[in-house]
């Protein structure tokens, strides 16, 4: 979007809508806490419980900033900056993660973690389970796109793990960890994490060349946060290992996982094409109705959900290139790698890395530093990488009412997030 003929008070507007729904994001518990104080049903009650569904938030600013675009400049010239307004990631989120969430597709990863679990460990088979499933599903991401990888992953872990009686430690440790892992193992391969898929057909960077420049890095720091996770939560790991073990499911025919699974290719395939992969979408739609004695419902609600909330950030991104872009293109390779971290908290990374893709003349260091910030930093808050509403909105409710407390997030992913760094910048 050339923001050079919107006039300076529609940016400035946007760019406070997005300070405020970022402020939001932070106080969505205290909102949740507010409208348990009310009587069910009551108009306050359902206000503050919008106001406390993080899901909501952009969406909701975003409408704010629409409202006053609207007002200060006509209906039209509003109507017309939004469809300029690219919505491809968050309709491919949504289908992907629908896809990725349905009882086939999940069945069959967990059956074959499992397996390797047992494999790996007769005698602590959870420990294996819990190790595989934060690192090869997020290196999977590479392959199945991250919001797949976060969508599966989370239920995993959702379905093995968190509906035991698991500690606060232990959830936050393991969200964090899985959101960091999940934004740096999507870059072995240039189509997968969404930071990465901004820029690489542009500076023509191939599988190759993300493999050699960044998946080997990634893999190793994917492990690292696995291996010190699992070991600061081993023996509330172990302690499971009295109660029921994990059992392979069987409720699936092979023929109806290899068609979900061919569903989930052919949309990954046309990621860039939403009017392919939304067709091919509804002809899926039409597959599990058919065969609904194998499914379980198909989670519509929560992938809206996650795609509204892209959909706001998006919006409101769009209007950030005026302050973003200038910042960006004056720092060097070091501090641009810091501070793309650093933003990375506040904004969605796969922004920052096109906002740098639109720079002219910028060097091979300056492309490495911004990709590798925007990636190391994508698990610090739930905007900071377009996968990360999936997995919050599928384990927020295993947090208590208040769900997740963004401060503790950024707390726990300090550690992950820097090793993740140290990778990527001294290796």
């Amino acid at each position: 979007m050339n923001h050079l003929h919107i006039d300076p008070i529609i940016l400035y507007v946007a760019t406070s809508c997005f300070v405020l729904a970022v402020v939001h994001t932070f106080l969505t518990g205290r909102f949740t806490h507010m409208a348990h104080t009310f009587p069910d049903g009551s108009i306050k009650e359902n206000l503050f419980h919008l106001l406390g569904e993080i899901e909501v938030v952009f969406g909701l600013w975003a409408g704010v900033f629409f409202l006053f675009f609207a007002v200060f400049e006509g209906i039209d010239p509003a109507i017309e900056a939004i469809e300029e307004v690219n919505f491809t990631e968050p309709m491919f989120v949504f289908a992907i993660m629908t896809v990725a969430s349905t009882k086939p597709v999940v069945e069959w990863t967990e059956n074959v973690i499992i397996r390797f679990g047992r494999f790996f460990s007769k005698q602590h088979q959870n420990m294996s389970i819990y190790f595989l499933d934060i690192t090869l599903g997020p290196l999977l991401g590479s392959f199945i796109t991250e919001p797949a990888a976060m969508t599966v992953t989370a239920l995993i872990l959702r379905d093995q793990f968190y509906k035991r009686n698991v500690s606060t430690f232990f959830k936050y440790a393991t969200l964090a960890v899985l959101f960091v892992n999940v934004s740096i193992g999507g870059v072995l391969t240039p189509y997968a994490a969404p930071p990465v898929l901004m820029v690489a057909g542009q500076w023509g960077w191939d599988i190759d060349f993300m493999l050699s420049h960044f998946g080997w890095k990634a893999a190793i720091a994917v492990l690292i946060n696995a291996s010190i996770v699992l070991v600061l939560l081993a023996k509330e790991i172990k302690s499971f290992e009295r109660e029921d073990v994990p059992l392979l499911k069987k409720s699936t025919p092979t023929w109806l996982v290899i068609i979900h699974f061919g569903f989930l290719a052919a949309i990954v395939v046309t990621s860039h094409h939403a009017s392919v992969f939304m067709g091919l979408f509804m002809f899926f739609i039409g597959v599990t109705t058919i065969t609904r004695e194998y499914q379980d419902h198909l989670k519509i609600k929560e992938s809206l959900l996650v795609a509204y909330f892209l959909a706001g950030l998006v919006v409101l991104g769009e209007f950030q290139g005026w302050w973003l872009s200038p910042l960006l293109t004056q720092l060097d390779a070091l501090p641009l790698f810091l501070g793309t971290t650093s933003l990375t908290a506040i904004t969605d990374n796969a922004a920052l890395t096109y906002l740098g893709s639109q720079v002219e003349g910028i060097s091979d260091a300056f492309k490495y530093a911004l990709v590798a910030g925007a990636v190391s930093g994508g698990g610090l808050t739930v905007i900071a990488n377009a996968p990360n509403p999936a997995g919050y909105s599928i384990l927020q409710k295993d947090f208590g009412e208040d769900g997740i407390d963004p401060l503790k997030l950024i707390l726990f992913a300090l550690v992950p997030t820097i090793i993740a760094m140290t990778c990527f910048w001294l290796f």
